[in-house]
């Protein structure tokens, strides 16, 4: 795939300058993660997803790299979000679910302060767009909207229909492959989802892995604490 394909410019961008990025982005997810758990965990099964993805469709590795770190921080922008919007346990009202879609916007605003982070930045604002332009911040539609976002669009959903939260439970993987069948050309690019439902096995093999992962994190930090 050749960077005019991608839609972004690579040069100077290798992939020892990214691995330098590494402290950063467990720092910025650190400091989410101090106000909610779920989103640093989301945004590592999310990242490993992507970068699979990215595999799938044959993505070159420093691309791949920039996927990956954009993945790790696509909702870094929810350290704007109030803690009443970010943290509630029930389904967010009409008002609530406006400040939550501001987060794209609130981490392109972060992350493109940051030198070398154009294109990781534009990525996040967009990883909420839709293929058919149904999406936002920006209502972009088909190709349009970076690649990077698409995949991670996918792979975001992916997760987000798997995971339990307190007022549903997560969605069984063939159910989970079933809704991304559904949507295959209105919410997800096509041959990105052709490749993703081609490979199905593998991506949620991907998935509950670092879940599993995760699951184990998450009790230690517990019982450190009797």
């Amino acid at each position: 795939m050749t960077e005019e394909k991608l839609g972004f410019d690579l040069n100077g961008m290798v992939s020892q300058k990214l691995l330098g990025y590494h402290d950063f982005i467990t720092a910025i997810v650190t400091a989410l993660e101090s106000r909610d758990l779920y989103t640093e965990f989301h945004s590592m099964r999310v990242a490993d997803m992507s970068q699979q993805i990215c595999a799938f469709l044959g993505i070159d590795s420093v691309f791949s790299e920039i996927v990956h770190i954009a993945a790790h921080v696509h909702d870094i922008g929810k350290i704007g979000i109030s803690d009443s919007v970010l943290l509630k346990t029930g389904r967010l009202s009409d008002s609530e679910w406006q400040e939550m879609k501001k987060h794209p916007v609130i981490g392109y605003s972060i992350l493109s302060k940051v030198s070398g982070f154009s294109e990781i930045a534009e990525i996040v604002l967009h990883h909420h767009e839709r293929w058919d332009g149904k999406g936002y911040p920006d209502g972009l539609c088909g190709i349009e909207i970076p690649l990077g976002s698409r995949i991670i669009a996918l792979a975001d959903s992916i997760d987000a229909m798997m995971s339990s939260r307190t007022y549903r439970q997560g969605m069984s993987a063939q159910r989970c492959r079933e809704e991304i069948e559904r949507n295959v050309g209105t919410m997800y690019d096509y041959d990105i989802a052709a490749s993703v439902l081609e490979h199905w096995d593998m991506i949620v093999e991907v998935r509950n892995d670092f879940n599993s992962f995760s699951q184990v994190k998450n009790l230690s930090l517990k019982t450190e604490f009797f």
